[in-house]
């Protein structure tokens, strides 16, 4: 039977029950601690020596319900393009900018990890903002390097530039020696093969009408691409270059637990 918001909400029915989610989560190991009454902390029974399980988490220092938060973190987790601050603000009745700050927040659980790529990695960059004119068409956008695993895990980092300077570095932190790279045709992609770089490189040229080359191709960043920028463009409608690597990660994220075994929620909580 699927998981549902009725289902969550018999879970997770008070702040209560939350903060002892939490307590767990992030101490299980704890042992003679017992919850302090009326204080959202726990103490030893010996030593009295006490932990406060909200200390250095997303929920310190903020006057929102536990249950507010948890329910806004399940709505991450189970949509596939986004919440927008808008729609937490209508379905919570808190003002607009606690909406925002908690939509910023949660993003924080979704952050990218720095594991590194391997086996078959395709690498390409796009660009997400307005676009200019000519000579200055890009001077609003940003650019997004992306690399992914076609049937594995997914990295993207917003970059100044796609200068070869820029891009040849993060690939080299982000795409083990020894694994076979597939791109487009941009010429700062050739580098890539030889010893300096330890890569297998094929590149398909669409320039050229190629979108798959003796069965190389780039579909699976492309995929990724267009599911960003639609859910961007329908749920938030705009993001700003300062903003924009959190939104990144936050369809990351999700892109990368499809094929993990805990739910999308637990895995954001596990990051408490």
């Amino acid at each position: 039977m699927k998981y549902t918001i009725a289902h969550f909400r018999k879970e997770f029915p008070t702040d209560d029950i939350c903060l002892e989610y939490i307590f767990a989560a992030k101490y299980p190991d704890a042992k003679q601690y017992y919850r302090v009454t009326g204080r959202k902390c726990w103490a030893h029974s010996m030593t009295g020596h006490q932990i406060h399980p909200l200390s250095g988490t997303i929920f310190e220092n903020s006057s929102t319900p536990l249950t507010v938060w948890f329910e806004a973190i399940f709505l991450f987790s189970i949509s596939k393009n986004g919440v927008s601050a808008k729609e937490l603000q209508r379905h919570f009745g808190v003002t607009y900018k606690t909406a925002w700050r908690m939509g910023q927040q949660i993003r924080k659980l979704m952050e990218q990890d720095g594991s590194m790529l391997s086996g078959i990695v395709e690498i390409d960059e796009t660009f997400y903002g307005k676009m200019g004119k000519n000579a200055t068409k890009f001077k609003n956008k940003s650019a997004i390097l992306g690399m992914v695993e076609p049937k594995g895990q997914i990295r993207a980092r917003q970059l100044p530039n796609r200068r070869v300077e820029t891009i040849l570095p993060v690939i080299q932190d982000t795409v083990a020696r020894g694994t076979k790279v597939i791109t487009d045709e941009y010429y700062g992609y050739h580098r890539l093969h030889g010893r300096i770089f330890g890569y297998t490189h094929k590149s398909v040229k669409h320039g050229a009408g190629h979108y798959s080359w003796k069965g190389a191709d780039t579909n699976a960043i492309e995929g990724f691409w267009g599911q960003l920028k639609r859910s961007v463009r329908g749920t938030y409608h705009y993001v700003s270059q300062k903003h924009l690597q959190a939104y990144v990660d936050e369809f990351a994220f999700r892109y990368n637990q499809r094929l993990l075994p805990a739910s999308c929620f637990s895995a954001m909580m596990a990051r408490i």
